[in-house]
């Protein structure tokens, strides 16, 4: 279990890497890349908001995107909520802050054993949390390093590590077509909107989705 949870956050680490140069090549610094990675601490929503700022969308754009990607994450945590019901407030809380895909996800897999699941969702969790931030001051302020990020190809990482970050989630079944959906979707509202509304409204089929598979599990 434990060698289990630091494989994930190492693998996961070398993504906050690729996030913090891609928020340095945005704008950001590296103190306001990692304050990203603490408190939101959600890749693809980090990703997304950094991709919009990059191409030219405002912050605001930015976070619509960021925040509708980040919902996902409620839904989770209905899955991980028993496990943590029992604690105080700040345990729980401290729970909602590390409710992601993989943690989530180790904890599903070991739901057989209540004791295990929570052990998994823990180690991963906190493995997850410290490697990517770590991952993240050290990809910003390598990349501040350079001086010009985008001269090096930097301004590429965003959207890069995205599709990489996001590509084992297409081996899922029913994810393709909504991948597809949303593909359309944006490619078509690229020339009639500003930038940054294209992602927003990428995100909108997944959620249509999601909303319905919760919707059917709970009738």
């Amino acid at each position: 279990m434990v060698r289990t949870s630091l494989v994930i956050g190492a693998t996961t680490g070398a993504y906050g890497v690729a996030f913090g140069a891609a928020a340095a090549s945005a704008g950001a610094s590296a103190w306001q890349a990692l304050a990203l990675s603490l408190l939101v601490f959600s890749g693809g929503s980090q990703f997304a908001a950094v991709s919009v700022v990059g191409a030219g969308g405002s912050w605001g754009a930015g976070w619509a995107a960021a925040w509708l990607l980040g919902l996902r994450n409620g839904f989770y945590g209905l899955r991980v909520a028993p496990l943590v019901r029992r604690h105080r407030l700040p345990v729980r809380l401290a729970a909602a802050q590390v409710t992601i895909d993989e943690s989530t996800a180790v904890a599903v897999a070991n739901e057989a054993d209540t004791t295990a699941a929570e052990l998994g969702f823990w180690l991963t969790g906190v493995s997850v949390y410290v490697l990517w931030s770590l991952g993240t001051l050290v990809g910003a302020l390598g990349a501040q390093s350079l001086g010009r990020p985008e001269a090096y190809g930097l301004d590429a990482a965003a959207p890069a590590a995205f599709a990489a970050f996001l590509a084992p989630q297409l081996r899922r079944r029913g994810v393709l077509p909504v991948v597809v959906v949303s593909l359309v979707l944006c490619a078509v509202a690229v020339p009639l909107t500003r930038p940054g509304i294209p992602v927003v409204l990428a995100v909108l089929p997944a959620l249509v989705v999601a909303a319905r598979r919760s919707g059917a599990r709970a009738s």
